[in-house]
């Protein structure tokens, strides 16, 4: 089935709210996903998008990518609120609100050194573990009006634009994290909610150097 098939079917089944999401296992996550440039009609592209912005609002989550609604296609859609956090903690990972936006065919280039934090993903619920990524970006992506936009991307919103454009190459973030960091959400409340993953580092025994 062509591309623009799978995404008017999807419209055509969740207009206006969200879509299931595709755990861990699904081959669509683990495909190299198709550039839009070109490939669809603009209007549908819009409507996919308020499908996964609406995905992401009710998970809740941070961002979604398309392939996480079974599209394989270059785009998703990120904004975090940054709401209830405690201030210690959203210091350290320099989490701030990030205004809802939609990034298509995006790519970066690396601007810092890298740091680890604990991350998880929609696609695989109940856990975490720490990736260490580069704290800024430079970040190329295209608008829904069909624009191209470059800018630098600094901590967590710079964490989330890698890992949702991870999605978009086939790799889940756990295939980048630290495997002894791996946590439960549960586990990660109760002993690893400190600001930075130092005590856990110690206490699990990988190095965030």
């Amino acid at each position: 089935m062509e591309i623009a098939e799978l995404i008017a079917d999807l419209v055509a089944a969740h207009r206006g709210g969200p879509a299931p999401l595709v755990l861990v296992g699904d081959p669509v996550l683990r495909r190299e996903a198709q550039p839009v440039a070109g490939q669809i009609d603009s209007a549908l592209l819009r409507e996919l998008a308020d499908i996964m912005f609406a995905t992401m609002r009710a998970a809740p989550g941070v961002g979604v990518a398309a392939p996480q609604i079974g599209i394989p296609l270059r785009m998703a859609v990120l904004g975090d609120p940054a709401t209830g956090l405690d201030p210690e903690v959203a210091a350290a990972r320099k989490r701030r609100p990030l205004p809802e936006f939609t990034i298509v065919d995006p790519s970066y280039t690396a601007d810092g050194a890298p740091v680890g934090f604990y991350e998880g993903c929609l696609s695989m619920p109940g856990f975490q573990a720490v990736v260490r990524r580069p704290e800024s970006i430079v970040a190329s992506y295209t608008d829904l009006d069909g624009i191209r936009h470059t800018e630098r991307l600094t901590g967590w919103p710079a964490r989330i634009f890698q890992h949702e454009t991870d999605h978009l190459a086939g790799t889940i973030y756990i295939d980048r994290a630290l495997t002894r960091s791996i946590t439960t959400n549960a586990a990660l409340q109760e002993r690893w909610a400190q600001p930075t993953p130092a005590a856990a580092a110690e206490a699990l025994g990988f190095d965030l150097a």
